[in-house]
């Protein structure tokens, strides 16, 4: 897999702590649109979003076989960048604390989940977006 290389305008933009509208496109076609906090790790070409197992956007990945569309998008004023790829979820705990992590780095340490953590990787293979 070929890395994915954003300009150094854009590694600041998805470091600075701003929120995201997460969408997955159901099996059924339909979307599903929430508010999240994400992280990007440019090496591995993946966005981690860490949630709970009850969550919507948690059930609607577990219940699906194979890796449902999804794109994350964040804006502030004229910039934007939006990521799409794959999205899974995982309850494996080494994945789940790499999420963590990084979520606590990018905007606070998140409530404790204990068993109930869950991430959500998105395989990105595609971004766009405008920095002004």
């Amino acid at each position: 897999m070929a890395e994915i290389t954003l300009s150094s305008a854009n590694i600041e933009f998805v470091t600075e702590r701003h929120l995201a509208s997460l969408t997955i496109v159901t099996s059924s076609g339909r979307p599903h649109v929430t508010p999240v906090g994400f992280t990007w790790d440019e090496k591995e070409n993946l966005i981690r979003i860490i949630t709970w197992a009850g969550s919507t956007k948690a059930k609607i990945l577990d219940r699906s076989p194979d890796p449902l569309r999804a794109a994350v998008c964040q804006v502030d004023g004229g910039r934007w960048i939006t990521f799409e790829g794959n999205a899974t979820v995982t309850a494996d705990p080494k994945r789940c604390q790499e999420g963590t992590s990084r979520y606590a780095k990018r905007y606070s340490p998140p409530k404790d989940r204990g068993e109930d953590r869950r991430v959500i990787e998105i395989r990105v293979d595609r971004i766009l977006g405008r920095n002004t």
